[in-house]
């Protein structure tokens, strides 16, 4: 499978909706949008319409309403924004992005007990 498109963040705003709920209209998520964004129907439309030109999103007909599924998983397309963030901001180094993300956030003992995690199973 080719790998997964870039999308922008407003694409990311309706992916995050027809991850969560795995199957909707463009009614629900335009519905689901209406208190954290103040896009029109036609916004939330235009941008269903770009994600499945870019091959995201898939939808099938059900009566005269069309619902719209992932194609791609959060994981893939994740991925590939994660893989040109570092590639932009910090060419593609991992422990510069690392060093900045550690000093400029405050971490949860939680957070650094996964880090740690993580750290000692890619030893």
């Amino acid at each position: 499978m080719k790998e997964a498109p870039h999308i922008s963040a407003a694409e990311w705003e309706v992916m995050k909706i027809i991850w969560r709920s795995r199957s909707c209209s463009a009614q629900q998520v335009i519905d689901a949008l209406a208190s954290s964004s103040e896009w029109s129907p036609a916004t939330v439309k235009t941008l269903l319409n770009r994600l499945l030109r870019k091959g995201v999103l898939e939808f099938k007909k059900n009566g005269k309403a069309y619902l719209y599924s992932a194609a791609r998983t959060e994981e893939q397309c994740r991925k590939v924004e994660a893989e040109s963030f570092l590639d932009r901001v910090f060419d593609g180094h991992v422990s510069p992005m690392f060093a900045h993300f550690v000093r400029s956030r405050r971490l949860s003992k939680s957070d650094l007990q996964e880090l740690d995690r993580i750290l000692k199973e890619n030893k």
